[in-house]
């Protein structure tokens, strides 16, 4: 990024004395002191206590002084380039969009909301907590789909995360499944550190991998393998359809496979967590994001040309100019 800056800016300070340099010599040199029979004779001379060359010159000498103090401020031209490197920790997260997501059980802002749209709100929030992280997407219900590979563009990544839907893939809780398509994105990458965060509101029902038979997959790939169990205990309102289509609100039980959930994370070195408010769902992406830190790295380069020689190079050909025109006998 080009930029203009001056090296010694506090000197610039010193061109508010300027103006009260004009001020004293427009106020300075005395009336004319000649003898006149007649002071009529030389009242318009005396009203005037200099002549216009003079006032030339004063403005001159003023001129060069600002220029020399921009000189002394030293004016630099130049490019700022700043690198910020990559964290080293690979993140995909693995986001739960089966039919019981519609559950509201959850608030946000003090509205009664389904699960999803909380989970939207929150990953979001850990998007934004994690700037120098590659994070990618994966949205799961009967199958496992890829919505974001891994990036450091999370601008994209939110607006994918954003565009998730409850339906856009066929039913069912493919957890395992889930789990080997985020083992399969993060295996072949050089990270230091990579990281599967899977969400479900229930117990693996769909797809072709057992999740524990997934999580010895991710643990043998050095994959660890955070999990996390939403919605209330107990039951929760769910909208559904009559056979008219028309929506009514019923009581479903909530049934989450947290055993399973527990010895996935356990396999990998991880943590499994339970969420079944907003408050505490925030609290558990907070606590991930803790465990798992990095060390950011901001590199600076600087590079200016100086620029003090042009206004000191002014001001000495207007100190010049003012020297031969206070010599000159003008008439």
């Amino acid at each position: 990024m080009d930029s203009f800056r001056f090296a010694e800016p506090l000197l610039l300070w010193l061109l508010l004395l300027l103006p009260v340099l004009a001020l004293m010599r427009s106020r300075s040199g005395a009336a004319p002191a000649l003898i006149f029979s007649s002071v009529s004779a030389v009242k318009a001379i005396a009203d005037s206590r200099k002549v216009s060359p003079g006032r030339l010159l004063a403005w001159l000498r003023l001129a060069a002084v600002g220029l020399l103090i921009i000189g002394m401020a030293k004016p630099q031209w130049g490019r700022i380039n700043t690198d910020v490197e990559a964290s080293g920790i690979d993140i995909l997260l693995a986001v739960d969009i089966s039919g019981s997501m519609k559950a509201l059980d959850f608030t946000l802002q003090g509205k009664q909301v389904n699960r999803l749209d909380v989970v939207k709100s929150v990953v979001a929030k850990f998007i934004n907590e994690r700037p120098n992280d590659r994070i990618g997407l994966v949205a799961f219900a009967g199958r496992p789909y890829m919505v974001c590979p891994l990036t450091l563009d999370h601008d994209w990544l939110r607006l994918r995360l954003n565009s998730l839907r409850i339906g856009m893939i066929e039913d069912g809780t493919a957890i395992g499944s889930a789990i080997i398509s985020g083992v399969n994105r993060l295996r072949d990458q050089a990270a230091k550190s990579r990281i599967l965060i899977l969400l479900t509101d229930g117990v693996n029902n769909a797809g072709k991998a057992a999740p524990l038979t997934a999580a010895e997959a991710a643990a043998a790939m050095k994959i660890k393998a955070y999990t996390i169990g939403v919605g209330k205990r107990g039951v929760a309102e769910m909208p559904v359809e009559d056979m008219f289509g028309r929506p009514r609100m019923i009581q479903a039980e909530v049934n989450i496979d947290e055993e399973t959930l527990t010895k996935v994370a356990t396999l990998t070195g991880a943590k499994y967590f339970r969420a079944t408010d907003t408050d505490s769902l925030e609290k558990i992406y907070t606590e991930i994001n803790a465990l798992e830190t990095t060390v950011r790295k901001i590199r600076h380069f600087s590079q200016h040309r100086e620029l003090f020689a042009w206004p000191v190079l002014v001001a000495l050909f207007l100190l010049a100019v003012e020297l031969v025109l206070s010599r000159k006998k003008l008439p």
